[in-house]
């Protein structure tokens, strides 16, 4: 069970070699990277290669660690005893599966995404770490033990928003993804966009460049919004020239709203060009 990447997605050979890693010591693969890098389409690539079922645990603020293991809802057997419902006899109906119990008991070696793990509280991987690392845990309520047969394979994202407990980090394989540089990128640009012409390409990837490079940005624009971008210049059937003569008294990009996500962003580049004029 080897990961070379797939059609639809470009894997450096260095991001090979941590999912092997993670896959042969069944550690989980923590992945970090930029927003827009490919961190969670990482992990249904992963499934899609391996031809595993993925399971996929999306994090939020609000999530709690003891929600991808069980939840008892003692409120609804509660009711359903004051209506006299037969169910209220097994508590059972009253226990629902949390993703990691489905992947525990899955029937088939699977792969489980825990999308976005820096969202939830401090807390939360602490929460996680005897899960994780003896892949078994125990409904309290019916005195059981849920125990994995084989570990499944485990990825998980981070955006950076929040420190990772040392404890958690031992127990993973860490991988960072770096940006990718202008051979990778074309790489990337040909798999979603066979047979686009290379003299667009080129100059597109010039412009992004060096829109990510103008100091002060304060959300540098990402591979996600690379491809949007050049959808919509397809789209639109963008002259080259608005991309190949560059005026530099018009600092901001064509169809900027897909590169650039916030009014401080904007309104730096219109700085920029408003001194270019002037110095001009």
């Amino acid at each position: 069970m080897r990961f070379e990447g797939t059609s639809n997605y470009v894997a450096t050979d260095d991001l090979k070699v941590a999912v092997n890693a993670a896959v042969l010591l069944r550690r989980p693969l923590l992945v970090k990277g930029e927003p827009g890098t490919g961190k969670t389409v990482l992990a249904h690539e992963i499934a899609k290669a391996v031809g595993a079922p993925l399971i996929e645990w999306n994090v939020k603020s609000t999530t709690k660690a003891q929600q991808g293991l069980y939840e008892y809802d003692a409120v609804a057997r509660l009711r359903d005893g004051q209506l006299g419902d037969e169910r209220v006899h097994d508590i059972k109906n009253y226990i629902k599966k949390g993703k990691l119990w489905e992947a525990f008991t899955a029937p088939e070696l699977p792969v489980l995404l825990i999308d976005e793990i820096d969202k939830a509280d401090i807390e939360f991987p602490n929460d996680l770490l005897q899960e994780l690392d003896r892949m078994s845990f125990d409904v309290y309520e019916t005195q059981e033990r849920i125990t994995a047969a084989e570990r499944p394979i485990v990825v998980i994202t981070s955006n950076n928003e929040k420190e990772l407990p040392d404890a958690f980090l031992r127990r993973c394989f860490f991988h960072y993804i770096k940006f990718p540089d202008r051979e990778t990128m074309q790489a990337i640009i040909d798999v979603h966009f066979p047979g686009i012409q290379r003299t667009l390409i080129a100059k597109a990837l010039e412009v992004f460049y060096d829109v990510r490079d103008v100091p002060g940005l304060k959300k540098k624009p990402s591979t996600s919004e690379l491809l949007d971008w050049l959808k919509l210049l397809l789209n639109e059937d963008m002259p080259l020239d608005v991309l190949q003569n560059r005026d530099p008294t018009k600092a901001i990009p064509p169809l900027h709203g897909a590169l650039l996500k916030n009014e401080q962003d904007i309104m730096l580049f219109e700085r920029l060009a408003f001194m270019a004029r002037r110095n001009g």
